[in-house]
């Protein structure tokens, strides 16, 4: 079974560590942002949509911290309460032109922190200085309700980096697997609680709507990155009438299901390994010769072995294939991860699995003691098991595998049987929704990158030309997961322009 997540992570998202928000309010945040006096909400939703957060100074200058309440089922809104977190960082402007509500993408990571850690990385300084940025921590992540909980951090190692000691997807491989998530599903359950049924996309797009009234906007000044535009689409289509500016980078297809979205992604990281592969034979200290194509029959023997036999790593532990997988994949989110993939790739090969190891341990935000910086993991697999899951039974799952190994001759094999995961979740998936088409929006911004292995271009392609309705779409012809905010002067310019100015694009600028 595929180890890796369905739905790609921002690699830098690993780097940041949680903190509890504390410290005094400062005179700057006194009553801090105020509900918006005319929400358009049913009556028994009232008191969430009209509430006040006590915000206190955390992380950064001119950086604040707070909770909202929400009903953990919005179809019962009497009933249990869940507590959100909440982030901003103030505008340099006095008199700022709204809030731009940020997702930095997972399932799974803590917007939270990216605004106390990380905030010089969202978005431009322009950006930052016209707008309050806020983030939140969607329900059941970070410092959020229900926090997910499964594994301890043992039982976590064993499930990313152990081996099943059968033959990769048979019959005994597939029995262990299966037991092995039927574990963590219910160990999941027991630890997180009831309200683990409520932690899906169409909740937290829900959550976000009272975000905004709550910020004192009339209309959502939106910035989602990979699963954020996920989140993005479902609110579009729940809010039409309540979308001001939306810009969706990384964009998913929210109209694949979960089988779609794991066989897009596959290719994603294909395309990008070879573009690797093609870029690393150019130099003089690449550890392969030949063409691309003997490259990847280099990598395909290398995971081969790996199999029979794991690395060695300065650390004592072993490097199995798995642990090996998730260590090429994490430097292929971006082209400044390459030259470290190379020396991975290296040293793998003359047995040393270091720095795979090292990749692979940043990729799940592993701590070198042996604990975990976040519960990504755990609410990745949750959140994505109620949104959609693949059929689990024996014959579709042969179906589907038979398309992951076509699709990727290294990748393809470590890629099957990825419906397990969900095969034994606890609860339900949710009833999804069927038209994404937001017809009657604003324009919404797309952004696509040709070399994104992690939410494919030809996704964001399809959400701007086929999916939206009012859509625009803004191509960067480059490498890496996402493009807002990175160093392409062009994709900055036309988001500024339409988050700050109201241009909408009247074509695809097709930067490169």
């Amino acid at each position: 079974m595929s180890r890796l997540k369905e739905v790609a992570v921002v690699a830098l998202a690993a780097t940041l560590l949680l903190s509890a928000c504390s410290a005094p309010a400062s005179k700057s945040a006194a009553g801090g942002p105020q509900p918006s006096a005319d929400a358009q909400v049913p009556m028994e939703l009232a008191a969430y949509y009209e509430q006040k957060i006590a915000w206190t100074s955390c992380g950064g200058e001119h950086s604040y911290c707070g909770t909202v309440e929400v009903p953990a089922d919005w179809s019962a809104p009497a009933g249990d309460k869940l507590k959100i977190a909440l982030a901003y960082h103030q505008a340099d402007l006095a008199k700022p032109l709204g809030s731009v509500i940020f997702n930095p993408g997972g399932p799974g990571v803590s917007g939270v922190s990216w605004i106390k850690d990380s905030i010089d990385q969202i978005g431009t300084a322009e950006l930052r200085k016209n707008f309050n940025i806020v983030g939140f921590d969607p329900r059941g992540i970070g410092l959020s309700e229900p926090r997910i909980k499964c594994f301890n951090a043992k039982d976590t190692d064993e499930l990313l980096y152990g081996d099943s000691g059968y033959e990769i997807a048979t019959a005994a491989d597939i029995a262990y697997t299966t037991a092995k998530m039927k574990k963590f599903a219910d160990t999941c359950a027991k630890n997180t609680g009831p309200n683990l049924a409520f932690v899906d996309t169409i909740s937290v797009a829900k959550d976000l709507d009272l975000i905004r009234a709550v910020f004192g906007s009339q209309k959502i000044d939106y910035l989602g990155f990979s699963y954020g535009t996920y989140i993005g689409a479902v609110y579009a289509q729940l809010f039409t009438d309540r979308v001001g500016h939306m810009v969706l980078d990384g964009a998913v297809d929210p109209t694949q299901n979960a089988d779609q979205q794991n066989l897009s992604q596959l290719r994603g990281f294909d395309k990008a390994l070879k573009n690797f592969l093609a870029d690393c034979l150019d130099s003089q200290d690449c550890p392969f010769h030949g063409s691309t194509a003997q490259a990847q029959e280099r990598i395909k023997k290398l995971l081969s072995d790996i199999e029979k036999k794991p690395l060695k790593s300065d650390s004592g532990r072993e490097v199995t294939v798995w642990t090996a997988l998730t260590g090429i994949v994490m430097p292929l989110y971006g082209k400044d991860w390459w030259p470290t993939l190379s020396q991975a790739f290296a040293e793998a090969l003359h047995g040393d699995g270091t720095t795979l190891l090292s990749l692979a341990d940043t990729y799940n935000d592993r701590n070198e003691d042996g604990t975990y910086a976040t519960n990504t993991l755990e609410a990745n697999i949750a959140v994505s098991c109620l949104d959609s899951r693949a059929p689990s039974d024996a014959a579709s799952m042969a179906a589907s595998n038979q398309r992951m190994l076509a699709a990727s001759s290294i990748f393809g094999k470590y890629w099957q049987d990825g419906a397990l995961s969900c095969a034994n979740w606890p609860y339900p998936a949710v009833r999804e929704l069927k038209d994404f088409s937001a017809k009657g929006s604003t324009p919404i911004l797309v952004v696509g990158t040709t070399g994104d292995p992690a939410t494919p271009y030809e996704q964001a392609v399809a959400l701007a030309n086929r999916v939206l309705t009012n859509a625009r779409l803004i191509t960067f012809n480059g490498e890496g997961h996402t493009a807002y905010s990175q160093q392409n002067s062009c994709v900055n310019k036309a988001v500024d322009a339409y988050f700050i100015e109201n241009v909408v694009p009247t074509e695809d600028p097709n930067c490169g």
